[in-house]
């Protein structure tokens, strides 16, 4: 049967003896990572234009008058 505080714990050590220093930084690190990631949900990130790999795909050729002069100029 597990004590009250066991049961309110975020995680357990179940092998080995960590110093107070190493739970410590466990700590955290998964306190930041779940900051980060509950943060990141909100504002959505928008993609940097520059390196878009979309921009390096050519367009649709048409065939018709001028049709050669469109397809050397960039978009």
């Amino acid at each position: 049967m597990s004590t009250p505080e066991e049961r309110r714990a975020l995680f357990r050590v179940v092998r080995g003896e960590p110093s107070d220093e190493e739970v410590a930084a466990l700590t955290a690190v998964l306190l930041a990572a779940a900051a980060a990631s509950a943060g990141s949900g909100d504002v959505p990130r928008q993609r940097d234009r520059w390196s878009d790999p979309a921009r390096r795909m050519r367009g649709t050729l048409r065939p018709g008058p001028g049709a050669w002069r469109g397809s050397a100029l960039p978009r």
